[in-house]
């Protein structure tokens, strides 16, 4: 939550560096160069090295070691060898990688991927219906630029303070329903609202929209397991892109189809208040590292929920599922909690 202040500093600069560029090549340029910073995060493991966690769920044993070691010498704690009693007894496990694909055979985590995709394809895409009223109130650019801007910033604030109180899932379905009112509200009664009601409206259903989508992120970084995470996030963000997409075919279009923009996304955003309900709750648990604890996610009651049960399970349990668990399964799990 900390880089979405970076990325609305940014969005701040970006006039700024439009004025002193003068030039749309160059303007492209001088944004795009700075990517060139991003290469140490495949070129320098040493800089940035890869995630001990993942390590750890894709039984990756060695190279788990040896990451701890380095974060370990780094922190200026030397650790011994005999700190890892039980890495010999994993020693010989073959690394075991997961792909995207499979999660066509996981029900519950393709359903929480498509719901978040799905989220934050609605966050994205229909920020443009707000915005564009916002022209009608006032014609400088800058005006709707700064609070959109301005907007984003307090959805972040307003993430940062309430979802450690009341859940992920219950602020996710609080700002659908706020997105989803003050749009249909904007698509029906626009005519007889008066400009100041407008402009009201327009920036509550910005401020949520954009708490919608960066929540989405955040929720997806939660509720994926460890070993698949990274693949689900990017489905997720490039839901996102598609959404902001299609605000900039209307752009280039000169507004043409906006009433059917306004009417598909208003339908989109009522929608997902319907499957917001259908995710689990990650607040208070522990992160999902293998495919089994991703499936073994519960629904908890929306309301008067206790932080340790849940249960209500997020799709029908198999008859296989409900069997007693495998001792060696608990000799696994209690060696994987050594490291």
């Amino acid at each position: 939550m900390v880089s979405g202040f970076f990325a609305v500093f940014a969005e701040l600069l970006l006039p700024g560096v439009a004025v002193l560029c003068r030039d749309w090549p160059i303007l492209q340029s001088v944004v795009t160069l700075p990517l060139l910073l991003l290469l140490p995060y495949w070129c320098c493991a040493s800089v940035f090295p890869e995630s001990p966690r993942w390590l750890l769920a894709t039984a990756q044993i060695p190279r788990a070691k040896r990451s701890l070691q380095e974060f370990s010498t780094r922190n200026g704690v030397c650790l011994r060898d005999e700190i890892y009693p039980g890495e010999t007894l994993l020693s010989d496990c073959r690394p075991n990688y997961h792909s995207v694909l499979e999660l066509r055979e996981t029900r519950v985590i393709w359903k929480n991927c498509l719901i978040l995709s799905f989220t934050l394809f609605i966050g994205t895409g229909i920020q443009y219906c707000f915005t564009r009223n916002l022209h009608g109130y006032s014609t400088n650019f800058y005006f709707s630029y700064f609070l959109r801007v301005f907007t984003g910033a307090l959805a972040c604030i307003f993430i940062c303070l309430t979802v450690n109180h009341f859940g992920r899932r219950g602020i996710l379905l609080l700002s659908a329903i706020i997105t989803g009112l003050s749009s249909l509200l904007l698509l029906a009664l626009t005519q007889y609202l008066r400009g100041g009601l407008v402009l009201v409206l327009s920036v509550v259903g910005l401020l949520f929209s954009q708490a919608l989508a960066m929540l989405s992120v955040f929720f997806a970084c939660e509720v994926m397991p460890t070993v698949v995470r990274g693949g689900c996030l990017g489905l997720v963000l490039a839901a996102g892109c598609v959404g902001m997409a299609a605000s900039s075919l209307m752009e280039l279009q000169n507004n043409s189809g906006y009433f059917l923009h306004h009417v598909i996304f208003a339908s989109f955003a009522v929608l997902s208040v319907l499957s917001i309900m259908l995710l689990p709750e990650s607040k208070r648990k522990p992160l999902p590292d293998s495919m089994k604890d991703g499936e073994n996610q519960r629904r908890p009651p929306l309301f008067l929920s206790r932080p340790d049960r849940d249960n209500l399970p997020l799709l029908r349990t198999p008859p296989s599922m409900s069997a007693p668990v495998d001792l060696t399964l608990l000799v696994w799990s209690n060696s994987n909690q050594m490291f």
